[in-house]
C-alpha cells in the first residue's frame, strides 16, 4: 500500500482531490485482501463530500479497516440467518399448537369448520423484516484519527427477507471496538427484539406452560401435535370435499332438470307450431277469394314442381307441404294443362282438378258450378241450374233461371239444332205429344263449370255432349240389339231408381228384358210416379204401396206393355251399362225391401207375392199402426 505521507504530498503536489485519494487507497486494499464487495467501496466513496477539506490520517491502515469491515459483515449475516431459522420454527410451532387447541375448543362435537388459509411460513417474521428493510440504511461511524467517515451499511446478505441482527451479535461487535471500526446503530440492534414481539399466528390462544418454556418447544411434543393436527385437518378437508361434491351434484341435477325441461318445452312448442302450420297449409289460402288464376302445369311435372308453381301463383301456402301431402296420401296422375284455380280452394280440391285434367289452351276462368245428381228429372235439373254449387251462400245464383231452362227444353228449333249436332244420340227422340220433355233423360248427370260468356244454350249443349261422349262406346252394341238409344235410356232410367248396386241393376235389367220377351208389362212404380208428377218427391211407405196404377198415361207401365215412351230421369253410366250388358237370369219378378232397400227376386208369382207380403205389406202395416199410436 502506498504511504499516505507520500500520497498527501502527492496530493499537495499533484492536485488530486480528497475523494480520488480515498478511492485509490480503498481499491488497493481490496486488491491486496481479495475483498470484492464493490458495493461497500462505492457506498463509502459516494458518502464522502467531494468538496470536503478533511485530511487523511497518514497512519490509517486501510487494509485492516477493510478486512475488519468484511469480517463484521459476515458475522452479522450468519447471526441474522440463525436468528431467522429460530424465529420461523417458533412461529410455526406457536401457530400449529394454537390452532389445534383453538379448534378443539370451538369444535367439541367434531363439526365441519371452514378451513382457514394456512399462514405462510415466513409471514410471522417477514412482516417486521420487510418493514426494517424498507427503512433507510443505517450509518456506522468509522473513526479515522480525528474525523469520522460516515459509511452506510447496505442491506446485508439480501436482507429483505432475512432476520435482523440478534442482540448477542450486536454486543460482540461493540466489544471488539478499535479506533476506526464500523459500529451498528441502536435501531438495528433492537430489530430482533422488535420482530419477536410482532410475530402473529392465526390462533389467538396463549401457549400453555407445558408446551412453551423459555422460548423453546419440545421436538417430540411438536411432532405429536403436528400429526394430530394433520389428521384432523385431513378429516376436515375430506368432509368439506364431500359436502362440496354433494352441492355440485345437486346443482348439476338442477341444471340438468332445467335444461331437459327447456328442451321438452321447445319440442312441444315446435310440434304445436308444426301441426298448426301444416293444417293451415292444407286449408284454403284465402277462403273468401273469388278470383280465378290461370295456371299452366307443364308435361312431366312432379308434385314438387307443381307445388312450387301453385305457391308462386299464390294458390297454396307452402309447396313443400303440398309435395309431402300428395306423397303421404298417395295421390298420383296429376295431369298437365291449363287450369283456372282459386285461392279459396283446399289442397284436396286442387288435386281433384289436377287429376281431372286441364285444357290444352288457356280458357276463361269458371264463373260458377252446376251439379246435376244422378236420377234427376228435367224439372229437378231446372232448379239445380239456378243454384251456384261453387258457393254455400244461398243467395249466390247463376245467371240462368229454371223457367228459361224448361222453356228451352220445349224449344223445337233448339231441339232440331241439337239433333243435327248429335245425330246418333237424338235420332230416336220420342214425339213431343207423348212426353213432357223430349230431352228428358238425355242430359248427363255431372258437374259443370260455366264462365261469364256461357249462355243457357251453351250449358245444355255441354250436357248433351257429355252424354253423347259416354254413349259413343255403346252405340254399335245398341244397334245390334232389339232396342234403340231412346228405349235403352228409358230402361236405364227405371233401373237407376230401382237398384242401388251394380249387381242389382244388372239383375233388374234382366227382369225387364225377360218380361218384355214374355210380353208382360214392366210394372215399375218409378214410371207411374213420373206420370203422377211425384218422381223425385219424398213419399211414405204407404203412398208407395198404394200407388195409383190405373192412371191414364203412356208412362203407366202397369197397363201398357213394352218400353215406356222415353226416359223418366237422367240415368247414371252404371245404369246404362247394366241395360247394355244385363245379367243372364230367369227372374220375372223383384221387390225391394221398403226399409233396407235390399232387392229380392223370384221366377214365379207365388214366390213374388210372398216377398211382397214379407218385405212390403207387413212393414207398411207395422208403420201405419205406429203412426196411429203416435197420433193418439
Amino acid at each position: 500500500m502506498t504511504d499516505f505521507k507520500d500520497d498527501k504530498s502527492k496530493s499537495a503536489a499533484g492536485g488530486k482531490s480528497f475523494k480520488e485519494q480515498i478511492l485509490n487507497e480503498l481499491e488497493e486494499a481490496n486488491r491486496l485482501k481479495g475483498i470484492q464487495d464493490d458495493g461497500i467501496v462505492k457506498s463509502i466513496v459516494e458518502s464522502l463530500n467531494a468538496d470536503g477539506n478533511r485530511e487523511i490520517d497518514p497512519d490509517f491502515n486501510w487494509q485492516e479497516a477493510a478486512a475488519q469491515l468484511k469480517k463484521q459483515e459476515e458475522q452479522a449475516a450468519k447471526s441474522a440467518e440463525e436468528e431467522q431459522k429460530r424465529a420461523l420454527a417458533e412461529a410455526q410451532a406457536i401457530k400449529k399448537i394454537r390452532e389445534k387447541e383453538h379448534l378443539r375448543e370451538l369444535n367439541p362435537l367434531g363439526e365441519d369448520l371452514t378451513e382457514e388459509e394456512p399462514l405462510e411460513e415466513s409471514s410471522a417474521y417477514a412482516s417486521s423484516a420487510s418493514t426494517s428493510a424498507s427503512e433507510a440504511a443505517e450509518i456506522a461511524d468509522v473513526d479515522l484519527s480525528g474525523f469520522t467517515i460516515p459509511i452506510p451499511i447496505q442491506d446485508i446478505h439480501s436482507a429483505s427477507s432475512t432476520g435482523p441482527l440478534s442482540e448477542q451479535s450486536s454486543r460482540s461487535q461493540e466489544s471488539e471496538t478499535e479506533p476506526h471500526i464500523f459500529s451498528v446503530s441502536e435501531e438495528e440492534a433492537g430489530f430482533a427484539s422488535e420482530s419477536d414481539s410482532e410475530v402473529e399466528v392465526s390462533s389467538k390462544q396463549p401457549l400453555s406452560k407445558q408446551t412453551y418454556d423459555n422460548g423453546t418447544v419440545d421436538d417430540n411434543e411438536l411432532e405429536e401435535g403436528e400429526e394430530d393436527w394433520e389428521e384432523e385437518e385431513l378429516s376436515s378437508r375430506r368432509k368439506d370435499n364431500k359436502r362440496k361434491q354433494k352441492k355440485k351434484k345437486r346443482l348439476a341435477r338442477r341444471i340438468s332438470t332445467w335444461i331437459i325441461s327447456l328442451i321438452l318445452l321447445a319440442l312441444l312448442a315446435g310440434g304445436g307450431f308444426g301441426y298448426y302450420y301444416v293444417n293451415s297449409s292444407l286449408a284454403p289460402l284465402d277462403a273468401q277469394s273469388t278470383k280465378y288464376v290461370t295456371v299452366e302445369i307443364p308435361k312431366g311435372a312432379g308434385s314438387k314442381q307443381i307445388g312450387q308453381i301453385l305457391e308462386k301463383k299464390r294458390i297454396i301456402k307452402d309447396a313443400n307441404v303440398f309435395n309431402y301431402y300428395t306423397k303421404f296420401k298417395n295421390y298420383s296422375n296429376l295431369k298437365s294443362g291449363y287450369y283456372n284455380l282459386k285461392a279459396s280452394m283446399s289442397i284436396d280440391d286442387i288435386i281433384k282438378e289436377l287429376q281431372a285434367g286441364g285444357t290444352t289452351e288457356p280458357t276463361d276462368p269458371s264463373a260458377g258450378k252446376i251439379v246435376i245428381p244422378e236420377g234427376y228429372t228435367l224439372e229437378q235439373i231446372a232448379k239445380a241450374v239456378e243454384n251456384n254449387a261453387n258457393t254455400k251462400v244461398k243467395t249466390d245464383k247463376t245467371p240462368y233461371s229454371s223457367k228459361k231452362f224448361l222453356n228451352l227444353m220445349k224449344d223445337k228449333d233448339f231441339i232440331e239444332k241439337m239433333k243435327e249436332k248429335y245425330p246418333k244420340l237424338l235420332a230416336d227422340l220420342p214425339e213431343s205429344d207423348r212426353v213432357k220433355y223430349q230431352l228428358e233423360g238425355y242430359l248427363f248427370p255431372a258437374t259443370y263449370n260455366y264462365t261469364k260468356d256461357v249462355n243457357l244454350e251453351d250449358l245444355v249443349d255441354q250436357m248433351l255432349g257429355t252424354m253423347d261422349s259416354y254413349l259413343s262406346e255403346y252405340y254399335d252394341k245398341i244397334e245390334e240389339s232389339k232396342y234403340n238409344v231412346n228405349e235403352t235410356l228409358a230402361l236405364a232410367s227405371l233401373v237407376e231408381k230401382e237398384g242401388q248396386t251394380d249387381e242389382d241393376r244388372r239383375n233388374i235389367a234382366s227382369v225387364f228384358y225377360n218380361r218384355l220377351d214374355a210380353d208382360m208389362p214392366l210394372q215399375s212404380n218409378i214410371s207411374v210416379l213420373y206420370a203422377l208428377g211425384k218422381l223425385g218427391d219424398k213419399t211414405s211407405l204407404k203412398e208407395d204401396a198404394n200407388i195409383d196404377t190405373n192412371i191414364d198415361s203412356p208412362f203407366n207401365d202397369y197397363k201398357n206393355k213394352g218400353v215406356i215412351p222415353g226416359p223418366v230421369d237422367s240415368p247414371s253410366l252404371s245404369a246404362i251399362e247394366a241395360v247394355v250388358n244385363p245379367a243372364d237370369t230367369k227372374y220375372l219378378y223383384f221387390v225391394a225391401d221398403v226399409e233396407t232397400g235390399n232387392v229380392y227376386y223370384s221366377e214365379t208369382y207365388e214366390d213374388h207375392q210372398k216377398n211382397v207380403d214379407t218385405y212390403v205389406n207387413k212393414k207398411v202395416s207395422d208403420s201405419s199402426e205406429q203412426d196411429s199410436e203416435n197420433k193418439n
